[in-house]
Parts: C-alpha cells; sequence; structure tokens
C-alpha cells in the first residue's frame, strides 16, 4: 500500500470514532438559510422593523461577516493541522496596519497583498513558538494578540504620524477598490423588497444586498470558503494536513513531514487573517484606525467553533455575527428589539426539541429565558443602547452555549507534537 493510500485510510478513519454531530452539508446549509429567512420575515411582520432584511441591512452584513469570516477561515487552516491560533486577533491587527501602510502609497491591491504579508508574518511566528519550541498555544496566541498591538502603535508613530491626513493612531485615506452593481437586476430587487411582501420581498432584499455595491476584494473572499474546502477535503495534500490534526504520530510513521504541514497550516491562518484587517481598513472603513479589529478575531474563532470545523458551518456563523453587528448600525435600537422576538421564538423551538430528546431540565430553562424575552420585548419599544452594542457579542455566547455539547474538534487539536515521536 503506498504512502498516500494509507494516509487516506488512517484520516478517513480517524473522525469517526469521536463521535459527533453531522457536518452541515450544502443543503442542510440551504435549508437552515430558508428556514432561517422564514422566521426573520415573519418577525419583521410582526414587529415592523422592516430594515431588517433590505438591500442596505444585507450589504452591510456582508460587509461586516467578510473580516470575521477570513479570521474563522484562517482559525479552522490552523486548527485542522492540530495548531490552536488564539492569535488570529492579532493577526488581523497586522493585516489591517500593513494592509493600510502599503495601500495609501501604492494602491489597496498592494494594500491587500501587504496585509496577507503583514497577517502570513505573524502566523509564521506563531508556528515557530508553538511547533518548533512547543510553548502552549493559548500562550503564544495571546502574545501575538499583545505584540501586534504594541508593534502597530509604535511603527504608526513614524509612519502614519508624517503624512497629511494620518496620525499616530490612524492611516491617510486609501483608495478604494472597484465595486459591482448589477443595474437592472439590482433595482428591480430593491423595488420588490419595498413592497414588504411576507418572504418574497425578504428573499429580494438579501439577492439585492449581494448584487449591489458588492467589492472585488468581497468576491474573492467567498471564493476562499469553497476553495478550502476543495484543498483541505479533495486533495491529498489537505488530507495529510488534516491528518496531522488528527493523530500526527500516525501520519509521521506514514512519511508525512508534520512540522511541515503544521508550519503551512499556521502561516496560511495568518495570511487569511491578514486578509480580512486588510478588508477591513481598504473596503470597510477605507482608512486604517487603532482599534479597529473590535475583537473580530475572537469572533472569527467563534464562528469556527459553531461551523464545526468546516468551511460550511463557519460560513454560517460568520454571516450570523455579521447579520447582528449589522443590526446595530442600520435602526439600532429598533432593529435590535426585533431581534428578541426572534430569539424568543428560536428558544420556543429549542424547548421543542428538547423536549423531544426528553432534556426536561433544559427545556424548563429555555422556556424560562424565552418566556422573559417575550415579557421584554411587549413591555418595551426599544431596548438600551448598551445592549445594541453588545449585541454581537452576546449572540457569540449564545451560539457558542447551544452548540458546544455537539462540537468536534481536531483529536490533536492544541496538543505538543515533538518530531520523531512515530518512528
Amino acid at each position: 500500500m503506498s504512502t498516500s493510500t494509507s494516509t487516506v485510510t488512517a484520516a478517513s478513519a480517524a473522525p469517526k470514532k469521536g463521535g459527533g454531530r453531522r457536518k452541515l452539508t450544502l443543503p442542510v446549509i440551504l435549508l437552515i438559510i430558508a428556514g432561517g429567512l422564514a422566521l426573520i420575515s415573519l418577525v419583521r411582520l410582526i414587529s415592523g422593523a422592516e430594515d431588517i432584511t433590505s438591500v442596505g441591512q444585507v450589504a452591510g452584513a456582508l460587509e461586516l461577516a467578510v473580516p470575521i469570516g477570513l479570521a474563522g477561515l484562517g482559525g479552522l487552516w490552523a486548527e485542522r493541522a492540530g495548531v490552536i491560533n488564539i492569535g488570529l486577533e492579532g493577526m488581523l491587527v497586522l493585516g489591517t496596519w500593513f494592509g493600510a501602510w502599503a495601500g495609501f502609497q501604492w494602491g489597496p491591491w498592494v494594500g491587500v497583498l501587504f496585509g496577507i504579508l503583514g497577517g502570513a508574518l505573524g502566523g509564521l511566528l506563531h508556528a515557530i513558538v508553538t511547533v518548533t519550541f512547543g510553548v502552549n498555544h493559548i500562550v503564544s496566541g495571546v502574545a501575538i494578540n499583545i505584540l501586534a498591538v504594541g508593534a502597530t502603535r509604535y511603527l504608526s508613530n513614524f509612519t502614519f504620524a508624517n503624512e497629511p491626513g494620518g496620525s499616530s493612531k490612524q492611516s491617510p485615506r486609501i483608495d478604494s477598490i472597484t465595486e459591482i452593481t448589477i443595474p437592472g437586476l439590482s433595482d428591480g430587487l430593491v423595488d420588490l423588497q419595498q413592497k414588504h411582501w411576507f418572504l418574497i420581498s425578504d428573499l429580494a432584499g438579501v439577492l439585492g444586498g449581494l448584487v449591489t455595491g458588492l467589492s472585488l476584494l468581497t468576491i474573492v473572499a467567498l471564493l476562499l470558503i469553497p476553495g478550502t474546502w476543495w484543498i483541505l477535503w479533495r486533495t491529498s495534500f489537505g488530507l495529510r494536513l488534516r491528518s496531522c490534526g488528527e493523530n500526527p504520530i500516525a501520519a509521521e510513521t506514514l512519511g508525512v513531514n508534520v512540522y511541515k504541514y503544521k508550519y503551512i497550516a499556521v502561516t496560511v491562518s495568518g495570511g487569511l487573517a491578514g486578509l480580512g484587517g486588510a478588508f477591513l481598513a481598504i473596503v470597510a472603513t477605507g482608512i486604517y484606525q487603532e482599534n479597529q479589529t473590535g475583537g473580530r478575531g475572537y469572533i472569527g474563532l467563534a464562528a469556527m467553533i459553531f461551523g464545526n470545523w468546516m468551511p460550511g458551518g463557519m460560513a454560517l456563523g460568520a454571516g450570523l455575527f455579521g447579520f447582528t453587528d449589522s443590526l446595530k448600525l442600520r435602526g439600532g435600537a429598533e432593529n435590535v428589539h426585533a431581534m428578541l422576538l426572534l430569539l424568543a421564538i428560536l428558544l420556543v423551538l429549542v424547548v421543542g426539541w428538547q423536549l423531544y430528546k426528553r432534556r426536561y431540565v433544559s427545556a424548563v430553562i429555555s422556556a424560562a429565558v424565552s418566556a422573559l424575552l417575550f415579557v421584554w420585548y411587549a413591555l418595551t419599544d426599544q431596548v438600551p443602547s448598551q445592549f445594541v452594542d453588545a449585541a454581537p457579542y452576546v449572540t457569540t455566547l449564545l451560539v457558542l452555549a447551544l452548540s458546544a455539547q455537539r462540537l468536534r474538534m481536531p483529536k490533536a487539536n492544541g496538543m505538543t507534537y515533538r518530531r520523531g515521536q512515530g518512528t
């Protein structure tokens, strides 16, 4: 039996032993999206918050979801190879700074390239510390997050501060990347969305948001999701890389250079996070600002965990967090108030599922929380501004709390590995 065939056999067998939930296949993801859209449409009709599925809302959600999704995709590459990457936030920060530094001087696409290189540099550092020297992955990631903030602040003092329009905390304005709008289709979908019909107008709003003011870099980011799936699950390279995250000792005995694949995975992880940072600086805001990542690296990590370490599920989680983040920017308190009703209805569905599974204690707790949310929604017209600002982070905690019991990470994720253990 050849080495590659043996690796296929070992790696394909490994995931089946740990149990866990089913993979989120494309039909399942589409069904979840359709059900979620129908439920949001119902909430829109009841609450009168017509903006929650508008073209602008969806376009804004997509723009906010891209940096989160790229960070999550970066985390997926690293953790599929067995390296926990808490340093995604720092790699996002490096991507924003390097992207803006090169972008305002030589153009946005050069800025994108430098953003990727900046994030990859952080990923390479993380790989050296964790893979070669065996430092705890969490400690290394936290150190990179701290180092990235300090390094970019120091660099800004003698780069941006000396440029017109810049300062020690922000860069000069960066030229924008070309945006695409399909005129006839976009206008038609906007008109249909404004009729506020059940489900039809909501679907028009979603589709309209995908064809209105779409940056070319957004298209690149979206293509990276199926690209990652194909590389990691349909190529021998991806199979060897995933075997390093499942059982590196067995992979080494079959001739896989575990160190090499871990280095590649973590460096690519940093590059993807750096691309997310460059997107944030160049496309989302057009300028670098200190602390502009706002914890998106951590939220991206949460999206990856929610997606069960699979690209499709990760994209679904990133979209959810981006949508929640966008709500506070458009309509603010009114939109988030409508989401109280949505969350209450979702908890009712959770109660039904828990009763079906005979988890009576969990069902009672979920029912009590759902009742409180219904009362809160009925007795108020808006939610406090502090809650609006915290909505994306509250969503992150709730989603992880509801899904954490059925997750299955790669078996060797976070474990220290030394070359020669398999010989």
